[in-house]
């Protein structure tokens, strides 16, 4: 249960259905791990903390130079000099005390990502080298887990989440780095400070979206934002079938493994096979009305995320669930949530949209 201090220091975000006290109760169990505690990982970890995520780490190996202020605002004058994730922990702790951050000082590689990204559920990816992000991307993949990305140049950014279950991974994106020498570094061209304050920022967002299962990730979506002009665009990208990154993955998925959130999931053939013989079992759609509108798997019952909690005692718990949202994220946690209560729920692996891509495309995507 949320303590009193819990209570008042969250209640303006308690009050959000798509929250309430369960939603604040995950964010206190979460871990995130942001990499680099720089531009985008100050804005990023700071909202976190203040949002409650239990766990903050930090990885970072740099030292704070008086060059990095103007953009890197867990750090003041008084740091210059000390390490980024001594002066990041302090910043965080000075936030709020409430949560708890650990410190990793050292540079990450694919290597220490192996071995560290078991211990987080989402990572935050605040890196200045395509070394990192490379890292990341991989690891995440081989591991099942997801990341936020984000990169700012001069008056621009650009935020997308990677690392889904039958989503699209970075390398579907970018498939490889680009050679060094061939793109510009942030040291030579420039950024105006506040550009990184907003891309860390919606990186937060992402992630606690992500993490509270509500609204829909920016899975498949790079959303790119010029400052500048004060235009944003969305590209649309699915997962490649020649992509390395997404072979890291089917690998581990070919394997044997132990039980796991992951082996709740339905697949769409699946669940098409079962709708065709008239097995015995209840469609949940926990999406928003606007999108059930849109279109619908088989006859469901319509019951948002945010409803979930209040209308429990409608649903029979005699009777299989199969939960669907648009991308499988919501319906993930929402699974979680009814088994931990004694429901018999399977998530539908890559939502509706899997569902248009796979089995019926007169499903309309969206």
């Amino acid at each position: 249960m949320l303590t009193a201090a819990e209570l008042v220091r969250y209640s303006r975000q308690l009050v959000l259905p798509e929250v309430g006290v369960a939603g604040q109760e995950r964010l206190r169990n979460a871990k995130v791990l942001v990499v680099g505690a720089g531009g985008l990982g100050s804005p990023a970890a700071l909202y976190l903390a203040a949002a409650g995520v239990g766990t903050i780490g930090l990885v970072d190996d740099d030292a704070v130079e008086i060059s990095n202020l103007h953009r890197q605002i867990l750090h003041g004058s008084r740091d210059v000099g000390r390490k980024k994730t001594e002066s990041a922990a302090e910043s965080l702790q000075r936030l709020n005390p409430l949560v708890h951050v650990r410190t990793h000082t050292e540079r990450l590689d694919r290597e220490r990502a192996m071995t560290l990204f078991p211990e987080y559920d989402v990572m935050v990816d605040g890196s200045d080298n395509y070394q990192a992000r490379y890292a990341i991307s991989d690891a995440s993949a081989q591991l099942g887990k997801l990341w936020i990305y984000g990169s700012v140049e001069r008056f621009s950014g650009q935020v997308s989440v990677f690392g889904a279950a039958d989503g699209p991974c970075y390398r579907c994106l970018f498939p490889e780095a680009p050679a060094p020498g061939s793109s510009a570094s942030c040291e030579e061209i420039g950024v105006l400070g506040a550009v990184p304050g907003v891309i860390g920022s919606l990186q937060a967002l992402e992630a606690l979206k992500c993490l509270l299962g509500v609204g829909e990730p920016l899975i498949g979506r790079l959303l790119q934002i010029d400052f500048d002009s004060a235009t944003t665009h969305i590209i649309r990208f699915d997962r490649r079938d020649d992509c390395a990154g997404c072979g890291l993955r089917s690998k581990v998925e070919s394997a044997p493994r132990v039980e796991s959130v992951f082996d709740m999931n339905i697949q769409p053939t699946e669940l098409a096979n079962r709708l065709t013989a008239g097995s015995e079992f209840q469609l949940l759609d926990i999406r928003e009305p606007w999108e059930w509108s849109l279109g619908r798997i088989g006859e469901p019952l319509l019951l948002q995320m945010g409803e979930l909690e209040r209308r429990l005692e409608t649903l029979d718990q005699s009777r299989e669930l199969i939960v669907y949202c648009h991308h499988g994220t919501r319906s993930g946690v929402a699974v979680e949530w009814l088994r931990a209560r004694g429901f018999h729920a399977r998530n539908l692996a890559g939502g509706i949209d899997r569902w248009s891509r796979e089995i019926d495309p007169s499903v309309p995507r969206y």
